[in-house]
């Protein structure tokens, strides 16, 4: 076994093969396109269309021991989540719920992806003002440790399966609200709950501040990542991530953890063992398919990550290099170690991994 060894999770990082001769065009990668030539292919997960969580959260939640490994549409991370928010999930079930914007178009709705809101703490944390004594009256336990991320506790809701806020957004919600896991009906409790916050908001100051700005109205919540926290485990050193969900578990399973560096060369000496970094610049353009900007967000990779990754692993200085990149429901993972480098006749491109 290698010690320093770099593992590289990459979000939104594949397309679809749909996308692929607009994502891909004039893309310019050498050491990327290196790396995925004479790496040896590890793992591919293919996904399905109308999963709701996202395959970079499945794969963080199977290596911590967070789902079983036969578990095909699971991530239930909001526990985890709290916990790196700076709150205590202990053994309950909790819930996380997000304000969002739900844009009407000609005959259905869609949400759009909630860093686009350019939601204030301040603001939020109103908001909440207002939806919290509602969401109460149901005896539910509301945890806000983050302004913008709130936890929901309670018996009442039941057991629901919600999507991910970024497998839904751009899309028609119909498919993707809240339904109860057991009997697939929607739920007549969050729908009433999601309606009267609804109504609370409807003309708040902040959103009428807002809309006068040229933003979009906080309009509505999302329910997602619905489980209860589990006894994890860290395949991982350490884990350097801004995803409140992948540094839960890393909380969670007693292991170093600390914010993604901007850069390769900003990396913390690696020591011994696997230090798992998520880098996502991939996901904003990802989901308003802007691959113009997706194509940027690959060139600053390239010149801040792959290449000094490249030549580190070519000179010796770190063991092995692994790279997951996930895309819309599928992932892919690929190792690379200094002797393969040398493997010139290994021959990938990342056209090839498109799901």
């Amino acid at each position: 076994m290698h010690s320093n060894r770099l593992h590289l999770l990459l979000p939104f990082a594949l397309p679809t093969a749909a996308d692929a001769s607009t994502a891909l065009h004039d893309l310019h990668s050498p050491a990327l396109d290196k790396l995925l030539a004479r790496a040896t292919l590890v793992e591919r997960v293919a996904g399905e269309d109308f999963q709701r969580t996202l395959p970079h959260e499945r794969w963080v939640a199977r290596q911590f021991g967070a789902v079983a490994p036969n578990a095909v549409d699971d991530a239930p991370l909001a526990p985890y989540m709290l916990l790196a928010d700076g709150g205590t999930p202990s053994q309950d079930e909790w819930a996380c719920v997000e304000p969002v914007h739900v844009r009407i178009a000609h005959d259905h709705l869609i949400l759009i992806d909630p860093s686009a809101l350019d939601l204030t703490d301040e603001d939020a944390a109103k908001l909440l003002a207002v939806a919290k004594p509602l969401i109460e009256t149901l005896g539910v336990r509301v945890e806000a440790p983050n302004p913008r991320r709130w936890y929901l506790s309670g018996n009442v809701l039941g057991k629901l399966a919600g999507a991910s806020p970024l497998r839904a957004s751009g899309r028609s919600i119909e498919i993707w609200l809240p339904h109860d896991a057991l009997s697939g009906q929607r739920s007549r409790i969050w729908m009433k709950l999601q309606n009267e916050v609804q109504m609370g908001w409807f003309e708040h100051p902040i959103n009428e501040a807002r809309e006068a700005r040229g933003l979009p109205a906080v309009n509505s919540i999302w329910l997602h990542a619905q489980g209860a926290a589990q006894p994890v485990r860290s395949p991982f050193a350490r884990v350097l991530s801004d995803a409140a969900a992948t540094r839960g578990l890393a909380l969670a399973a007693a292991t170093e953890t600390a914010a993604a560096p901007g850069s390769f060369k900003a990396l913390p000496p690696l020591g011994a063992g696997t230090t798992l970094v998520e880098l996502n610049p991939f996901a904003a353009p990802f989901i308003a398919q802007d691959w113009a900007a997706w194509q940027t967000a690959l060139d600053t990779l390239e010149r801040d990550w792959f290449a000094p990754a490249l030549e580190a692993l070519d000179k010796g200085s770190i063991g092995a290099l692994t790279l997951t990149l996930a895309g819309d429901t599928g992932s892919v993972t690929l190792a690379a170690t200094r002797g393969d480098l040398r493997k010139f006749w290994r021959r990938r491109v990342l056209a090839s991994l498109l799901e």
